[in-house]
């Protein structure tokens, strides 16, 4: 049986009153990217903290890499690479002064360091401005380098703490990039915390959602998608009128319908051929020049998640 590079059964943190981590219970698969979203104060860097074995469990058991976050952090946090609430650079120094300093912390070998510096460098575009202190760079550049800090001891597996939280479009867009190329090349797993759910849906393979300190959902975007919405039909076109409208509602697959912009928007009750409703529509009198089947955005199902979980509490 492969180990999972992280389970989890019941994990729990209290914190006075607080239940910060409430019986979390997931495994994320070696070599994949996985996506922890959730709103502020969901339990998302505390769950990585206990993951580390930096804040010790009320409740449940965890292993990282193999390794029993109780009895075995050392070991987990020598394998692991971390970014989390700050970068952790000394500003005064070059790029390749920080990376120099922390590959010594992480005993990299004399022969592999450098070689490894310009590798990370190269990769994040920043090896021609290597010699520059990093007081002098953008914020995007800054968080470029501190993934590469996490990544000098070829870690296994990397914690990144809403990595692009705070970066305009592009060194948001940029540093994703990166950050799906390397972790590609380099093989390693990646636990990731985002509020960019358009992020998340284009990097994760899974995805956990956490709310108030519980898992509400888990699986691929994909599969987020089907299973918490209904497929919805867009319909280009004209001659969409009152009657054309009235035979849809009257439809049993259509769950509903509105007209926007010309646009026919129809919400389907379950997943249903999309032809019977267009020759419907023609044979009403209306003009179809397009078709466009979708499921809702990961946003849409995050927020209907989060929706349902707090009806669920009240």
């Amino acid at each position: 049986m492969t180990t999972q590079a992280i389970h989890t059964h019941n994990l729990t943190r209290q914190f006075d009153t607080v239940r910060a981590v409430d019986g979390l219970t997931l495994d994320v698969a070696p070599g994949t990217i996985f996506g922890f979203l959730g709103p502020n104060g969901a339990g998302k860097t505390t769950t990585i903290r206990l993951l580390l074995g930096l804040l010790e469990p009320s409740a449940g058991e965890a292993q990282v890499l193999g390794y029993d976050v109780r009895t075995e952090a050392g070991a987990i946090r020598t394998r692991c690479g971390a970014l989390l609430e700050h970068d952790g650079l000394y500003e005064r120094l070059s790029a390749q002064d920080n990376l120099e300093f922390f590959a010594r912390i992480w005993r990299v070998s004399a022969s592999e360091r450098q070689d490894r510096i310009r590798e990370l460098l190269t990769h994040m575009q920043l090896w021609e401005r290597r010699k520059e202190p990093v007081s002098r760079w953008s914020r995007g550049m800054k968080q470029k380098l501190a993934v590469a800090r996490t990544l000098l001891h070829r870690p296994e597996l990397v914690f990144l703490d809403e990595p692009t939280a705070g970066l305009d479009p592009v060194a948001a867009a940029s540093l994703r990039d990166d950050l799906e190329s390397l972790a590609k090349q380099e093989g390693v797993t990646v636990f990731l915390t985002t509020h960019n759910l358009a992020e998340a849906e284009r990097l994760c393979d899974q995805i956990g959602v956490i709310r108030q300190g519980r898992l509400v959902a888990m699986g691929a975007p994909q599969e987020l998608r089907a299973r918490t919405s209904a497929p919805r039909v867009e319909i280009a076109g004209s001659g969409f009128d009152a009657n054309v409208l009235s035979q849809l509602r009257r439809r049993p697959e259509v769950a509903g319908v509105d007209l926007r912009d010309g646009h026919l928007i129809i919400d389907l009750s379950r997943d249903v051929e999309v032809a019977p409703l267009v020759s419907m529509i023609v044979g009403a009198g209306g003009a179809v020049e397009g078709v466009q089947k979708e499921t809702a955005s990961l946003e849409e199902v995050f927020l209907t998640l989060m929706e349902e979980r707090a009806e669920a509490q009240a």
